[in-house]
């Protein structure tokens, strides 16, 4: 139903848009400086969840009605903005944490895995980067005389998380490192929690900011 040659096509494409840093980038990054590899990279599973249900929700109509309505476009991406500018409120809040654990020789404790596949699944979902690349390049892919286009669709769409798991999983692991150098100190952890959740509320205005010109 779809060639060799169509996925592979959209599949360059994707690696393009993926590997330029965007918010689900920035997010995986923040979560793995305070919190950590293991909630990172499960943010990056999560994340990609997330993305993908926007492939599905393309596929059924999301993506010509985010094309044609900039209310659905805007309520999407301030979705995503205040849940992001929440979370680096949390982490702002709670940074002394890591920094105390550390210094009373305690490992941090993990979040609750669920809550943290949550957390990457709404940014995902909610990423206007990927919803608008989704909405206006997939469907040109689709060949419309084969027809079962949302099948298309969702198995074309399946080479964004497949791709954005490997690049995110390698920040996300980069980021994890440089978290155990700053561990060494309770000052150098305690200033990167504050600094994970300002880039996660700095982002979250960005996107809230960010117009879209109809």
């Amino acid at each position: 139903m779809v060639s060799p040659g169509q996925f592979a096509a959209f599949a360059a494409l994707v690696f393009v848009m993926v590997v330029v840093p965007g918010p689900s980038v920035l997010f995986t990054v923040s979560r793995a400086l305070t919190v950590g590899r293991r909630d990172a990279l499960l943010t990056v599973l999560g994340n990609s969840a997330g993305v993908y249900t926007q492939v599905v929700a393309v596929a059924f109509g999301l993506g010509a009605l985010v094309e044609r309505s900039a209310t659905v476009f805007t309520v999407i991406k301030l979705a995503g903005a205040g849940y992001l500018v929440y979370l680096g409120v949390q982490a702002v809040r709670h940074r002394r944490r890591l920094s105390e654990a550390f210094s009373a020789a305690v490992r941090t404790t993990p979040a609750r895995t669920l809550t943290v596949l949550r957390d990457g699944f709404v940014v995902g979902f909610a990423n206007p980067k990927s919803i608008v690349f989704l909405a206006a390049v997939l469907p040109q892919f689709v060949s419309y005389p084969v027809g079962h286009v949302p099948t298309q669709i969702m198995l074309l769409g399946i080479s964004l998380p497949m791709i954005a798991i490997c690049t995110d999983s390698a920040w996300a692991l980069a980021a994890g490192s440089a978290r155990t150098w700053f561990a060494r100190s309770p000052r150098r952890l305690e200033l990167i929690g504050g600094t994970g959740g300002l880039v996660m509320i700095g982002l979250g205005a960005g996107l809230a900011l960010n117009g879209r010109k109809d």
